[in-house]
């Protein structure tokens, strides 16, 4: 195992993490609402970046395997939260609120999806 992919991952992890207590934060203090919209959007835009991150990695070798332990399994991998995703869609069955649970389990699939493409298109371009 090497310490230096390790150390990579973990310093993208706390950065990403880090970023992710503060963007849910400030949507949700912002929003005020029952809907998780900062966990949605963490996951949006970390699906963006990630397709973002791995097309550019693809194309431009300079990129290295370092930037993308650091960036895509790191950054992203800390940033975005199945977890809280989870969770939160319990929380909302459990208040009975079930459309809204179905509309946000739905709408964080579809959304993340087009997301990732849309990064993939964007990263096509750089």
């Amino acid at each position: 195992m090497n310490i230096y992919k390790l150390l990579m991952v973990g310093l993208g992890g706390f950065l990403g993490s880090v970023s992710r207590y503060v963007t849910v934060l400030s949507i949700d203090a912002r929003l005020n609402a029952l809907y998780p919209y900062g966990t949605l959007a963490v996951n949006v835009i970390g699906s963006f970046l990630l397709g973002v991150i791995y097309t550019v990695a693809i194309r431009r070798a300079e990129m290295g395997e370092y930037w993308r332990l650091f960036l895509g399994i790191g950054f992203c991998g800390g940033f975005t939260t199945f977890s809280a995703y989870a969770w939160e869609n319990f929380s909302l069955i459990q208040q009975k609120l079930i459309v809204t649970s179905l509309a946000y389990a739905l709408g964080s699939v579809v959304a993340g999806l087009l997301a990732l493409a849309a990064g993939v298109w964007v990263g096509r371009f750089l």
